[in-house]
């Protein structure tokens, strides 16, 4: 079961399309497909017998309350987010959905990311949260404009190269 973590409070309530959709198929997934087969290996588990001692009925469990918390958040979470899937009218600024290219002021090197929805954010993916400190020092600016933002890692210097909208 893949691990997640859960939007801070107060976080964005924005989304891209894509990532309403992949919500909502792991939503169906975890439902229809994933809870059903748990709790039939939950049931021949409790059949044989003694629980106390039963390593498989306790995994189970745990795996179920795993899915049932899960399917209860991306039930209420679905509700509150609110699509975006059209460009701003200023294509040419830094706005939710942007994809982005940077240089890196002290290297020079080159990096590319789209700004998403918290509950969308993939580091692997180069997508990065419009809550995160980057994106929100990025916000409004314009190819070449240049930022500082303090992140975790100390200060950091970026140039903003481009701008597009999917």
């Amino acid at each position: 079961m893949p691990r997640w973590r859960p939007p801070q409070p107060g976080s964005t309530p924005l989304i891209t399309r894509e990532g309403f959709e992949d919500l909502r198929a792991e939503l169906d997934r975890l439902w229809r497909v994933e809870r059903p087969e748990v709790v039939r290996a939950l049931a021949a588990a409790a059949a044989e017998g003694d629980r106390s001692e039963n390593a498989e009925y306790t995994y189970r469990k745990k795996q179920l309350g795993g899915i049932d918390r899960r399917v209860r958040y991306l039930g209420k979470r679905l509700e509150a987010l609110r699509v975006v899937d059209q460009p701003p009218s200023d294509p040419g600024a830094v706005y939710f959905g942007a994809l982005i290219e940077l240089e890196d002021g002290d290297s020079g090197e080159r990096l590319s990311c789209r700004i998403v929805g918290p509950d969308e954010t993939d580091a692997r993916a180069g997508t990065i949260s419009i809550d995160a400190p980057l994106a929100r020092a990025l916000l409004k600016r314009r190819a070449g404009d240049e930022v500082e933002v303090q992140l975790p890692g100390g200060l950091a210097r970026y140039r903003l190269l481009s701008v597009r909208y999917p």
